[in-house]
């Protein structure tokens, strides 16, 4: 029985104390990151606005792409940068600290994608929002004299202001960063101060009126049964589809490492390729991020090679060594599948689309959650029973495949279990039928580390690895 001592007092007040000064702490820390990054992440969208609108102006500067790949390469030897492991290092910045972001990330990869998206390479933005943002919070983290975890959650919360500013969406910009690290746990520790930022940046976005991408659909199905299985046959093609663009993403950049080992000469060959797909295909809908594509596919249009040819343009552009992020094209392929394969299956196809990229999208990054949230913000809550079918299948059936190497599944898909492994690897047996010795290999510049790891039931759930 709990016995109310003067002890027990004097300890809930040292508690309480501790509460506040941590609380008030972030207070003032989200205040600093929602600002800085809303700034940096405001002027780095009106940025990529600008130069996508000269590019659609001007779109014979496409030409100009391989040049533009080899100026990329350039700007990073000179900043001592050789090997950029990009958002992955700040993914496993967040878990250990022998991952160190540089302070100099968040001007290179600023300048370099806007110097992707000018001459036309198929990126997204998302990859220099969390990259920049964990920049800054490192710096400031670092200018304050804060301790390693401290830093840690500031990374988060950088991630999460300039994701908000750039897209508007601050609740999903705010779960992401807090759930993309490690799928299967969420850090807690890190909500406030990711809120806080995330709306503060969102806010300081709205006083520079700058507008963001939010969609309606025009046709939302009764939720039936009938409705409730096309749903679940949509979800499960974009999971296999967002599986198959993961190995295509990986598998493209270890062909162009292995076949070009100069990054000149390897992103000078991309240069080339995209723009002679370019001229072969007669259509620029393929260079740059795609959004006006995307309210086209939403709006129920839609072409059926869409989805394959950016994805195509996607994997060369990130795999011979252009900036940007997977986000986007990621939006792009699920909307324009989803718009297609949602007429096919007797959807409405805008709301095929929707939902393709709502579903899609929590394949290729492992975020259930943030998707569920994506999808209230960009579409509104009246069809959430859907989202809410797709995103769980989705999850489930993707397999451990993501957009991040670094990415760990912390516990298993399919049962509850913890598996602690990293995403993309690949599983071998020691000899065919045997389940167990098995062997998992994660790539990691250039070179694989193997390590053993025992399972009593699936082959890709372990039970410890490294």
């Amino acid at each position: 029985m709990m016995e109310f001592t003067k002890e027990y007092w004097i300890n809930c007040l040292n508690r309480s104390i501790r509460y506040g000064r941590t609380f008030i702490k972030w207070i003032i820390f989200a205040l600093i990151m929602g600002t800085t990054c809303g700034a940096v992440g405001s002027a780095f969208h009106l940025c990529v606005e600008y130069v996508t609108g000269f590019r659609e102006e001007n779109s014979r500067i496409i030409v100009f792409l391989p040049l533009a790949g080899l100026l990329i390469v350039f700007i990073y030897r000179i900043c001592g940068i050789k090997h950029d492991k990009g958002t992955n290092l700040v993914i496993g910045s967040v878990r250990s600290s022998d991952d160190v972001v540089p302070s100099r990330m968040a001007p290179l990869i600023f300048i370099t994608t806007v110097i992707t998206h000018l001459f036309g390479g198929s990126s997204g933005r998302e990859g220099a929002a969390l990259q920049i943002g964990g920049s800054l919070g490192v710096s400031i983290g670092k200018i304050f004299k804060l301790n390693d975890s401290d830093k840690h959650i500031l990374t988060l919360c950088g991630m999460s202001a300039v994701f908000s500013a750039l897209f508007g969406t601050p609740i999903s910009a705010a779960l992401f960063s807090m759930e993309v690290i490690s799928i299967g746990i969420l850090y807690y520790c890190a909500f406030v101060p990711c809120v806080l930022s995330s709306v503060i940046a969102f806010a300081i976005t709205h006083q520079l009126n700058i507008h963001h991408d939010y969609f309606t659909i025009s046709v939302i199905p009764d939720f039936n049964i009938g409705n409730s299985i096309r749903i679940i046959i949509l979800a499960i093609l974009c999971a296999i589809l967002s599986s198959l663009f993961c190995i295509a993403m990986h598998v493209i950049s270890k062909l162009f490492r292995k076949f070009f080992k100069s990054q000149y000469l390897r992103v000078l060959i991309g240069g080339l390729m995209l723009v002679a797909l370019t001229f072969l295909l007669h259509s620029t809908d393929y260079n740059g991020a795609g959004m006006g594509i995307i309210e086209k596919a939403i709006s129920g249009d839609a072409r059926p090679e869409a989805f394959l040819c950016k994805m195509i343009f996607t994997c060369i552009t990130i795999g011979c060594g252009f900036r940007g992020g997977e986000i986007v094209p990621s939006f792009f392929i699920g909307a324009t599948f989803g718009c297609v394969t949602g007429g096919l299956l007797g959807l409405d196809a805008g709301f095929g689309a929707a939902m393709g990229l709502i579903c899609f999208f929590c394949g290729v990054v492992n975020c259930p959650l943030t998707s569920l949230f994506l999808s209230l913000e960009l579409f509104g809550a009246e069809g959430i029973l859907f989202f809410t079918i797709g995103c769980s299948v989705s999850y489930m059936l993707s397999g451990y495949y993501s957009l991040y190497n670094e990415q760990k599944i912390i516990y298993s898909k399919l049962r509850p279990h913890y598996v602690n492994l990293y995403t993309n690897q690949e599983v071998k047996t020691a000899s065919p039928g045997r389940l167990d010795d098995l062997f998992h290999i994660h790539h990691t510049d250039g070179h694989f580390e193997e390590t053993k790891i025992f399972h009593d039931d699936f082959p890709e759930e372990a039970e410890h690895t490294k």
